[in-house]
């Protein structure tokens, strides 16, 4: 029986994100932005524009995409693909929230072993 490669990473309080705004947390090297839409939709990407890797979590949210604080692509919070004529995309994460806590299903990060 083979494990599982992916699984449910606890992320934060959903309460902890700001309506129409996003907070970064860490799994690993990985950085995470999630995001609040006006509507309390929660979704999660990398924290990175496919363009030239700016920081999504310092953009815009505005219905459900959010604006690249770089260069202004838009980046759609439901695929994480780029809007209208730019190309690209970047990764996106499901989201699970119960009790007012966001899960994450992220990989596996490997163990380090001390050798």
């Amino acid at each position: 029986m083979s494990e599982s490669s992916h699984y449910w990473y606890r992320a934060c309080f959903a309460a902890e994100i700001p309506r129409r705004g996003s907070i970064r947390v860490s799994h690993g090297r990985l950085k995470i932005a999630i995001f609040k839409t006006a509507k309390d939709e929660i979704f999660a990407l990398e924290d990175k524009c496919p363009h030239k890797g700016g920081p999504l979590s310092a953009g815009i949210v505005h219905n459900n995409c959010v604006t690249c604080p770089l260069h202004n692509w838009d980046i759609s919070l439901e695929s994480g693909k780029a809007l209208g004529a730019d190309k690209g995309a970047t990764a996106r994460f499901k989201v699970q929230v119960s009790d007012d806590v966001v899960m994450l299903y992220v990989k596996k990060t490997p163990s380090l072993s001390v050798v």
